[in-house]
Order: C-alpha cells, then structure tokens, then sequence
C-alpha cells in the first residue's frame, strides 16, 4: 500500500475533520510514518519466523542425508559380514534390506526437506525485499518531513509577514500624516479665526489709545529730527 492510500486509510478516526476541511498535512505524514513502521516490525516479525522454519529445514535435510548415508553403510557392513561367515546370509540380507529400505525413507524425507528450504529461501528473499523497501520509503519519508515542516515554518512566517504588511498598508503611515496635515491644517485656520474674532471684539476705548500711542510716537520722532537738524 503506498503512502498516500495509506494517509486517507489514517482518516477512519477523524473522517469527520476530514470532510469539513483539509487535515493538516504534516500529522498525515507522521501518521503515514508510524503506519510503515509498523508495517516493518511485522514484515521482520515474519522474516525471522521464515528464517527459524528455514534453518529447522536445512537441518532435517542434512540430518536426513546423514542418516541415509549411515543406513547404506550399515547395510554394507551386513553383507560383509556374511561374506566374511560371520552372520547368517539370509540374515544379512534381511537385515540389510530393512537398512536399505529406511535409507529410501529419509532418502525422500531429506528431500522433502530440501524443497521446503528451496521454498522457503525464495520467500525469504522476498520479505528481505519488502523489508528494505519499507525501510527505503521511511527514510525518505522522514525526510520529506522534515523538508514538509521546515516549509511549514518558512510559509507561517511568510504569512504572518505578509499580514502585517497588510495591515500596515490598510493603515499607512501615509494616511496617517495625511490625516494629521488636515488636522494641523483645520487648527491653525481655527487659530486664525479665533485672532480675527478677538481683533474684531476690541473696545473703542482700546482703539483710540492704540490710535494716541502711534500718533505720540510719530510726534516724537518728528522733534528728534528737527533738533538734529538745528545743532547741525
């Protein structure tokens, strides 16, 4: 099963979540992960029970060969000693028959064994393939991830960047001085009506002295330069 197949298989527990939005990418591959982890403890789990049933097999077959072997020679000493006159010849073959003909069995036991290893080795071989691959695929998964979050870092950073320059944008400093030029800009008009008002809301009393202090000002000035004229 791949990876992908595997991580909407993780959404049974959360199918709700899943069909209101889109499942946070990361927790699907950390779960994909642990699934293939799983999956490996099982396929070594299995690889290890072949092996054990594969090992008791070689070791039948060769322990069944040996015992072929021992009754053929076993059979060879019989008739040897009845060549020899040292047992009885019908004895001897008789004997040596029954050693003959439990050769034959583990003859066909040991080969039996010999088929089972045969069997045994080709589906060992193919769950050290599936082994290796799982292994390959979590290794490149677990990089994927890291690449996958380290992304995810790259992309909430940016975004959160974006969104405050964003907002900064909505509310510039632009705008903002903009504002306070209108703002400094109706207060010193109503600066300038506030003199005008005050201007206009003078006495008549205060007018003539304003009037008499210029009027006495200019006389004197007159005087000064008549005098410096008559010393000349």
């Amino acid at each position: 099963m791949s990876l992908f197949q595997r991580i909407f298989k993780i959404g049974q527990s959360e199918a709700n979540a899943l069909v209101d939005k889109l499942e946070d990418p990361i927790k699907l591959t950390e779960q994909g992960i642990r699934d293939l982890k799983k999956d490996l403890d099982n396929s070594l789990k299995a690889l290890a029970e072949v092996k054990a049933i594969a090992i008791r097999s070689k070791r039948d077959m060769e322990e069944n060969n040996n015992k072929a072997r021992s009754y053929e020679a076993k059979a060879i000493q019989l008739l040897q000693s009845a060549k020899e006159g040292k047992m009885d010849s019908a004895e001897a073959d008789r004997l040596a028959t029954e050693a003959l003909n439990r050769k034959e069995e583990v003859s066909r036991a040991a080969t039996v064994n010999q088929e089972n290893y045969t069997k045994l080795q080709t589906q060992i071989d193919s769950l050290n393939t599936n082994v290796e691959k799982i292994k390959s695929n979590i290794a490149k998964y677990e990089n994927e991830l890291k690449i996958l979050k380290a992304r995810a870092k790259v992309s909430s950073a940016t975004k959160k960047l974006n969104k405050s320059m964003t907002n900064i944008d909505s509310n510039s400093t632009v705008s903002m001085l903009e504002r306070m030029k209108d703002k400094v800009a109706e207060d010193e008009a109503l600066a300038d009506a506030y003199g005008e008002m005050a201007l206009q809301s003078r006495s008549i009393d205060e007018e003539i002295d304003e009037a008499l202090d210029s009027s006495s000002s200019a006389g004197s000035d007159a005087l000064a330069e008549l005098k410096a004229k008559l010393n000349k």
